[in-house]
């Protein structure tokens, strides 16, 4: 399915089309008398009063080729709540017959700025689909034809598809199958991600092992695919200024290796790579829209497979830090990627700050579900602008605990830390303090463990299920907000 969305000033009256206006929460149509026939507007006005109240959205039947949809706003409903209005409106008509419409812009009353740019925009995201590999796929063409003064100006429109094409190659990456993207597939597509502009470049296992990344290298020893270290940086500002750093959790499948995981819904361990898929995702669309910041993105690409050369309970490896870890169970590997992808990222970059994504933790989803992103950060700041970000994109983040307390259920009597708590609870913390060790310099950094979100089995306001991109929009507003 597709759905098309075009700009014009005026459309021809030849040929009948759908209508869809703008109302108030009252559905007070008497500001559309100019846009409709006096006919349709005294069938509509005597329809509305037996309408339901629960409703959002009318639809009218004016004839068998033509429907008058009525759309009622709030006065204060705001961003988020305009793109949950677009979504509704592709929900109720993405399985309608009729596939042609004519938005009137000029029909609001509200003073929200870009209103019909967040309609559309929840329209879109509410749209994607993955059929890549369905042999019959949804041909259905949804065309939007979006006319009057109140539109969108072509900064605004490029903002907008940059962001919806950033959050759907996030969600294609989530939900391609491990035997497709594998790590030496997936550090194949990043390369060619250097046509938007970005600066991409790929560390194999021989550059990883010079560099010391052990950390991130054990974690793919068993498997017969490659390990990998990508960076992808985006200069938006002609002056040399400090980037934003956003580093992502690449397991393309996870096993759990020697410490293999139960069969039951192993099979969800595609989308295990998801924080990294967010970081790529944010810096596609920071390149689309010729964002004015330095930003780099860095990810850390394994396979986590229980192979004759696998890891095993019990190893310990020296991290890129020059710190040691020993391995207690080898399915608490994201933050073994993490570990050596974070020290490198703050050594070499010398970011502003730093946000890593992961879908780190079980013990997130026991504690949030799938209603909020864990948060974990040494800076009350960074903090407060990315739980702000949350709330008006609705990807929202909570706030979980640090403290010097928890290092002690991480302390190894055999090498400088361990990468499980064996004693029992805190694990979202402790698997968050694990990954603050590797944060050398003070940078302000945020973890944000995604493994509620990344993925709905039931589908959001914004996604129809499956891979949610969840993330992107929330980084997007972060920068824009507060750095651009």
């Amino acid at each position: 399915m597709t759905v098309e969305i075009t700009y014009k000033n005026k459309v021809s009256n030849k040929n009948p089309y759908n209508l869809v206006l703008f109302v108030d929460e009252n559905f007070n149509i008497s500001s559309l008398r100019k846009h409709i026939s006096n006919s349709d507007y005294i069938l509509i006005s005597d329809l509305v009063k037996i309408r339901d109240e629960n409703k959002k959205l009318l639809s009218f039947d004016i004839s068998s080729k033509k429907k008058i949809i009525l759309v009622s706003l709030k006065k204060n409903i705001g961003a988020s709540g305009i793109e949950n209005l677009g979504a509704s409106f592709y929900d109720q008509f993405k399985t309608n017959k009729i596939n042609n419409f004519v938005l009137v812009s000029d029909t609001f009353s509200i003073k929200q700025k870009n209103l019909i740019g967040y309609f559309v925009h929840g329209l879109k995201l509410k749209s994607y689909i993955f059929e890549k590999y369905k042999t019959k796929k949804n041909k259905k063409n949804i065309s939007v034809i979006i006319t009057g003064k109140n539109q969108p100006s072509l900064k605004e429109q490029i903002k907008f598809r940059a962001i919806e094409r950033g959050t759907f190659y996030t969600r294609d990456l989530v939900s391609e199958p491990g035997n497709i993207l594998h790590p030496d597939e997936y550090a194949k597509r990043l390369n060619s991600l250097k046509r938007y502009g970005l600066k991409v470049s790929v560390y194999d296992e021989k550059k990883l092992k010079k560099l010391g990344m052990n950390t991130l290298l054990g974690v793919g020893q068993g498997s017969v695919r490659g390990s990998y270290l990508v960076t992808m940086e985006w200069n938006g500002l002609n002056k040399k200024s400090k980037p934003l750093a956003f580093v992502g959790k690449g397991v393309c499948f996870d096993t759990g290796g020697i410490s293999l995981k139960p069969a039951k819904f192993m099979e969800d361990m595609t989308y295990d790579m998801a924080g990294s898929a967010v970081v790529v995702g944010l810096m596609k669309s920071l390149a689309l829209r010729k964002a004015k910041i330095n930003a780099v993105g860095v990810v850390g690409l394994v396979e986590n497979m229980p192979g004759g050369n696998a890891q095993r309970p019990g190893d310990i490896v020296k991290s890129y830090s020059g710190k040691t870890v020993e391995i207690l169970n080898t399915d608490a590997e994201g933050r073994l990627v993490l570990a050596d992808a974070l020290t490198y990222t703050e050594e070499k970059f010398k970011p502003k700050f730093i946000v890593d994504l992961a879908t780190l933790t079980g013990a997130i989803i026991v504690s949030l579900g799938s209603e909020y992103a864990g948060l974990f950060s040494n800076d009350d700041n960074l903090s407060k602008q990315i739980i702000n970000a949350g709330e008006k994109v609705e990807e929202k983040v909570w706030r979980m605990p640090l403290n010097k307390n928890f290092d002690k259920l991480i302390d190894s009597k055999n090498a400088d830390m361990q990468n499980i708590n064996y004693v029992g609870g805190a694990g979202s913390t402790t698997a968050a303090q694990f990954l603050q060790r590797f944060i050398l310099n003070k940078t302000p950094w945020a973890h944000l463990d995604i493994a509620g979100m990344a993925f709905s089995k039931y589908g959001g306001a914004l996604n129809s299920g499956g891979a949610t991109g969840y993330g992107v929009r929330l980084l997007n507003k972060l920068i824009e907000d507060h750095y651009e």
